[in-house]
């Protein structure tokens, strides 16, 4: 009998991952991780934990915890910080994938002896002439191979994702049949440090403010930002310019960031030109099967909530890569991710540097 450890979060999506396995026969344990010391309105370990132990119990499966505060800091958190300071938008979800989910959970979940590992993922996965492929989840609202395109096949391969071919509704319900506490638990934002907070709120705990100009394209003054770091491309609320600086009854936008004058440009209206481009260059690329696919077109993704977008290969190196899409992209913004689908299964992705027209 495999004996697979379930990464348990005190979310709904982890407890029916644990209860799906038990009932297939797997030789089942939960493990919690703490990745964040702060416990508060924001952060709520402590009730996490308890949640997750509620599930355990009823599972009658062993729960063990392990505090990877340490490495989240050194391996996500602080280049969080540096994306930010150098004006980009990254997305820490993903490093946390690579780094401690998929890393440092899965060193430790084989120390204490399991043949894989389980997490409450919305992906699936299918072995074929020995590669593992990442396939998007059943729930397409929820589908997070995003996320995860970071993986590799030693990772993939020794992974279980029990609800991958279920949506979210039918999760809610089985956790709610199966007597876990956590059937009705609000979703987690992802970022647990950040929780409800505002992006900017947390960032000023961390990051100086910097106030400079905010412009149009046509270059008039219209405001003041608090730092570049605090906004990013394609971003509409929060932004504090008002009425009377254009003849248009439109929201602002901001649609470059210009860090050697430190100064937020910014442009009216969702559909104006300035917001959408149909080339970009990324880096950090990489391939989830090692190597890249045999042919130059595919569809990708530049944000989690995107449409993926045909697109093919202008150039590309070992680890960079140029992009031409067939239609132009909403906010493409430096620092996030690209990724690249063909049809439900998951390439890989790479970083965004840049974007043109």
């Amino acid at each position: 009998m495999s004996r697979v450890i379930v990464g348990m979060s005190g979310g709904v999506d982890s407890a029916v991952s644990a209860s799906v396995l038990k009932e297939q026969g797997y030789d089942v344990e939960a493990l919690f991780m703490k990745n964040w010391e702060e416990d508060s309105e924001y952060c709520t370990a402590e009730r996490d934990y308890n949640d997750a132990l509620q599930v355990c119990d009823k599972l009658k499966i062993p729960l063990h915890a392990v505090n990877f505060a340490k490495e989240y800091w050194e391996n996500v958190f602080e280049h969080f910080l540096e994306e930010y300071k150098n004006g980009r938008t990254p997305n820490p979800d993903i490093l946390c994938n690579n780094e401690i989910k998929f890393k440092k959970f899965l060193d430790y979940a084989f120390e204490l002896g399991a043949d894989k590992i389980a997490t409450g993922h919305y992906v699936r996965s299918e072995e074929k002439n020995g590669n593992v492929k990442l396939i998007k989840g059943a729930d397409r609202k929820k589908d997070q191979s995003y996320f995860l395109h970071g993986l590799n096949q030693e990772q993939v391969s020794n992974s279980i994702f029990p609800i991958g071919g279920y949506v979210k509704s039918e999760v809610r319900k089985m956790a709610e049949e199966q007597g876990f506490n956590n059937f009705k638990k609000k979703d987690s934002v992802g970022i647990c440090f950040i929780g409800e907070r505002k992006m900017k709120d947390f960032l000023k705990e961390y990051l100086p403010a910097n106030p400079g100009e905010i412009i149009t394209s046509k270059g008039e003054s219209v405001g003041e930002h608090d730092g570049l770091m605090y906004y990013t491309i394609g971003q509409r609320k929060g932004l504090g310019v008002g009425g009377g600086h254009s003849d248009l009854d439109a929201p602002w936008y901001v649609i470059e960031k210009d860090l050697v004058n430190n100064q937020l440009i910014v442009a009216q209206g969702h559909n104006n030109s300035a917001l959408y481009h149909k080339y970009l260059k990324a880096s950090n690329l990489h391939w989830i099967l090692g190597s890249p696919p045999k042919r130059d077109r595919f569809n990708a993704k530049v944000r989690y909530r995107a449409n993926d977008v045909p697109c093919k290969i202008n150039d590309m190196s070992n680890t960079n890569i140029s992009i031409e899409f067939d239609q132009a992209c909403f906010g493409i913004a430096p620092g996030q991710s690209i990724v690249f689908y063909d049809g439900e299964v998951c390439l890989g992705g790479a970083v965004i540097d840049s974007f043109s027209n």
